[in-house]
């Protein structure tokens, strides 16, 4: 199981956001480049960036610092937020990002995600993240009647390299993940999923873990990471040791 310790974009900042209210933003760093580099040189094996201002724009936003992060790391670079045709998603795989999540178009423009999937095998993910159970989008500004289940699973065999599925409700809250619902649709897919939003403690992590047979492929952490709740060296050898 992968760790993928996340670096938030807002303003040029790294940020944790809670519940995905952007003003209620803390600040952890003015330079996303080192913070990846600290993540890498913990032992992290890929960095989840999300550019919070562009999933609100629609557009790249704060493209001159996820430029810094790649060239602060050698390890793959996953990205999403405000990622929505597919000249932005070749601009950025272009750029050196190995994944790009789609959030917002998943859920508006499904056949873009399917024929991204087929032009760029293996590098496009489906984010999905749940208010209740339903569809937020356009930087969790809306919630749609869509569920979260009937959204993954519109996606299963077009080739996505995983679904990044995040409880809303836990994001940044320290309440702990929700087992629950991720292990759940998991168990529906066979396209891998990575857990993300509420994890404050290694045990939050080994809890995760033991879903992996389910068919849980990764973890997502932040703010337990820049709070010092959670050690990334440790939980990417925790994730990454043999169950």
């Amino acid at each position: 199981m992968i760790l993928y310790p996340a670096i938030d974009l807002k303003g040029g900042q790294c940020v944790r956001l809670l519940r995905g209210e952007m003003d209620a933003a803390t600040v952890y760093g003015d330079d996303p480049g080192a913070q990846a580099a600290s993540f890498e040189s913990a032992g992290c094996g890929w960095v989840h960036v999300v550019d919070l201002d562009g999933a609100f724009a629609g557009r790249a936003v704060n493209a001159a610092a996820v430029q810094s992060i790649l060239k602060s790391v050698t390890v793959p670079v996953q990205l999403g937020g405000g990622i929505r045709d597919m000249a932005a998603i070749a601009r950025w795989l272009d750029a050196g990002i190995r994944r790009v999540v789609l959030g917002t178009v998943a859920l508006r423009d499904p056949d873009l995600v399917k024929a991204a999937c087929r032009q760029y095998p293996e590098r496009i993910a489906v984010g999905i993240d749940a208010r209740g159970g339903k569809v937020a989008v356009e930087g969790w500004a809306e919630t749609s009647e869509m569920t979260a289940t009937d959204l993954a699973l519109a996606f299963e065999d077009a080739g996505v390299a995983a679904i990044v599925f995040t409880d809303i409700d836990r994001d940044g809250a320290m309440q702990g993940p929700n087992l629950e619902a991720t292990g759940a649709l998991a168990r529906l897919l066979t396209t891998p999923v990575i857990a993300s939003g509420g994890v404050s403690s290694l045990e939050d992590l080994a809890a995760i873990k033991a879903l992996e047979a389910d068919g849980v492929a990764g973890a997502i952490v932040g703010r337990a990471l820049y709070d010092g709740r959670v050690e990334p060296g440790a939980a990417a050898r925790l994730l990454g040791a043999a169950a």
